[in-house]
């Protein structure tokens, strides 16, 4: 005979951090994912599974469409296309990887 211990906790743990400057917001208002963004709580989002669509929706946009999203670039310098467009495919990712992940934006 023997005596098997075991604890097990589940605890919440982050498995994606990201971080934009809001002087891109009008570039994701034109891509359509201002809301899923910024804002998910407002439009029912809290799971990362619900982001993926919206996300690659909004992603294949702007890299369909450089210049028209360039154009949002601010004229501070915080910021820019290429970044936002890294960040969003980054995001993304996370979510395909994460899909029951709690979503949590923090402004």
């Amino acid at each position: 005979m023997s005596l098997d211990v075991t604890l097990t906790a589940t605890r919440p743990t982050d498995v994606y951090i990201g971080n934009v400057t809001h002087n891109l917001t009008g570039m994701a208002r034109a891509a359509g994912i201002y809301k899923h963004l910024w804002r998910p709580e407002e439009i029912g989002i809290t799971s990362a599974a619900q982001l993926i669509e919206p996300l690659r929706a909004g992603l294949s946009l702007m890299q369909s469409d450089p210049t028209r999203f360039e154009a949002y670039n601010p004229d501070n310098g915080w910021g820019d296309y290429k970044g936002f467009v890294r960040f969003v495919g980054e995001y993304l990712q996370a979510c395909i990887d994460n899909p029951d992940a709690e979503v949590r934006a923090r402004r």
